[in-house]
């Protein structure tokens, strides 16, 4: 020791000057803990509450509990390289008490400390659910197809779409872009939305999807706040003819893969190329590219391709299209014209 070294006044070790940095953290408490924090949340879609605001939950719930233990805590302003872990257990449907363990620097001085708050939840429902719970809506979605019933196909793609369009929405912050009800009508598909906005967003994805076009149809319901307000109905008529369907033109057969108004973009199931059709110019439908059978390869030659019936288990011999390459062994898709009792080769 020299003469220039000071010494600390309350342990007597070496110190730079005055009080040691051991003494120093000694008399600092780390950390302090709320003895408990309240959170309000949703029971029915978990969303939660913060100030005045309703937001949807995006993190796991073990992160939330971390986090809202954490919320309680106070740590000095000196800590440095601060680590924070949060031990939990439920003792109550509504109480859930959190330990606080935090490892920090102090002037250097490595130090550790533990705090105790509780996490204390409370249920309301949230803007959203009000308003489901109370019948509130702003359109619906009537999805039906021209001159005939909607299938089980559509139903479903209607059904994914409106649940995909309601999902995006919501996560994008539009909290009141709900569906309130998705119902088989008798000849379609009636969905109930919060707002026009998804409305619309149905509406564009299922004619997108499908096919058809869709109108608005208005209807004023009140007035809030000076301005009008109205319930839309979007009707969606889907065309007759569906994307995937064969049909039957001066005796070709053609797979639709376009709508538009009255006229079919297809594709000539024997030529391989794609061309146009009107309504007028079908004769017939034998079904859905969805319905196809798998057909075994058993042998091919120059122009012809012997195919096993998948019904009847004899081989049948097809021309050949340009624009498949069979394999003998391996199976080939094809839809059975029972009119003509022929089986036709979709890929």
């Amino acid at each position: 020791m020299t003469i220039q070294t000071s010494i600390c006044p309350r342990c007597g070790k070496p110190s730079e000057e005055g009080v040691c940095p051991e003494c120093r953290a000694a008399d600092v408490r780390l950390l302090t803990c709320e003895p408990y924090v309240t959170t309000v949340y949703c029971p029915v879609c978990e969303s939660q509450k913060r100030g005045k605001t309703w937001s949807d939950l995006q993190m796991p719930h073990v992160d939330l509990v971390t986090e809202l233990a954490v919320s309680a805590v106070s740590i000095h302003e000196d800590a440095k390289d601060i680590r924070i872990a949060v031990r939990s257990e439920d003792i109550a449907s509504n109480r859930t008490a959190c330990t606080v363990e935090v490892e920090a620097a102090l002037y250097g001085v490595p130090v550790r400390e533990t705090c105790e708050t509780e996490i204390r939840w409370q249920k309301e429902s949230c803007d959203r659910c009000s308003r489901i719970s109370g019948g509130y809506y702003e359109g619906i979605v009537q999805v039906r197809a021209t001159g005939r019933k909607i299938n089980a196909y559509e139903r479903e793609v209607a059904a994914s779409l409106a649940q995909q369009a309601e999902e995006s929405l919501q996560q994008s912050g539009d909290r009141f872009s709900f569906i309130s009800d998705l119902e088989d009508a008798k000849d379609g598909v009636d969905i109930t939305v919060g707002t026009q906005h998804l409305g619309q967003d149905i509406a564009r994805a299922i004619t997108g999807a499908l096919g058809g076009r869709f109108t608005t149809h208005p209807k004023l319901v009140g007035e809030k706040d000076g301005k009008a307000l109205y319930r839309v109905t979007y009707s969606i008529r889907l065309p007759f003819y569906q994307k995937g369907d064969v049909v039957v033109s001066r005796g070709n057969y053609f797979e639709v893969r376009e709508i538009d108004g009255q006229r079919l973009r297809v594709f000539d199931l024997a030529a391989g190329v794609a061309r146009t059709l009107t309504e007028a110019e079908v004769e017939r439908l034998i079904g859905n590219v969805r319905e196809a059978e798998s057909a075994l390869v058993v042998f091919t030659q120059p122009g012809v391709v012997g195919l096993m019936d998948p019904r009847t288990y004899r081989t049948r011999e097809l021309n050949t299209v340009p624009w498949t390459f069979p394999v003998e062994g391996q199976p080939i898709r094809v839809l059975r014209d029972e009119e003509q009792d022929r089986l036709v080769i979709v890929g």
